[in-house]
């Protein structure tokens, strides 16, 4: 299927990498329906010809009413970018009521609403492409991290489940590392606009595509495996931004 013929539902689209990919998917000829807490940040996107909404991915009403959206408008979903996230820097005797909730309930609930939503009108279909963005920052320990980390490790998880259940469809259902990219959450990294590749890429996997698994510049990464760069433990000072490896494998105390 050629994108000027698909329908695309992208969360959190009114900033960085969602508002890139929002953008990428809109000047390949793709239906977009960008949606977003923050309204001011879709007035861009709706100019381009997308369909924008308010939606607080933490609701799942919310969520199941993009859905329907994008097929009262549109007639279809084809893909569904689970984007929106957020991040807390904060050790973990140091949240605060709701705090740590709020990530989870942001970073894995909310793809969890879309893929419940969205699974019955693609299999009504018999197609879907679901793209989960995971993070190798599940993969790391350090400092700060914690709810950020576990919401993304149980995403990969949900990731895995949701292909199998689906297997007996052409839906794929994969995860994407977007890489370190600049947003609101990171203040350096490269242009969120350079994510958009990876992502047409797998918005376009043929039928017995691969699914369950994880991408990162469209290359399959292997996710928890020692060696990689991110399966480390770090302290990380969040002031200077500066990370000290630390080695807890060998670690032992004089007795």
């Amino acid at each position: 299927m050629e994108l000027s013929a698909m329908t695309v539902c992208i969360t959190g689209a009114a900033s960085g990498i969602g508002k890139a990919l929002s953008l990428g998917f809109l000047n390949n000829g793709a239906k977009v329906v960008a949606v977003d807490i923050a309204r001011e940040g879709l007035k861009l996107l709706e100019d381009k010809g997308a369909i924008t909404k308010i939606i607080d991915v933490t609701n799942f009403s919310q969520v199941n009413s993009m859905v329907k959206t994008a097929v009262d408008e549109t007639g279809r979903l084809d893909v569904l970018v689970n984007n929106a996230g957020v991040s807390l820097v904060r050790n973990i005797h140091r949240y605060k009521d709701d705090e740590y909730e709020k990530v989870i309930q942001v970073n894995l609930f909310g793809p969890v609403y879309g893929i419940r939503a969205a699974i019955p009108i693609m299999r009504s279909q018999n197609f879907g492409r679901i793209i989960n963005l995971v993070s190798r920052g599940a993969e790391v320990g350090n400092n700060g991290h914690s709810s950020y980390s576990s919401s993304k490790a149980a995403l990969w998880a949900v990731t895995r489940c949701a292909a199998v259940e689906n297997i007996d469809y052409d839906i794929l259902i994969n995860g994407m590392i977007p890489g370190p990219s600049k947003t609101g959450m990171n203040p350096v990294g490269q242009d969120p606009s350079l994510v958009y590749p990876s992502a047409r890429w797998m918005a376009l996997l043929p039928t017995e595509g691969p699914t369950g698994k994880v991408f990162w510049n469209r290359k399959e990464y292997t996710m928890f495996k020692e060696g990689n760069d991110a399966y480390n433990f770090f302290k990380v000072d969040w002031k200077t931004g500066k990370r000290e490896l630390l080695n807890l494998k060998d670690r032992h105390e004089d007795s």
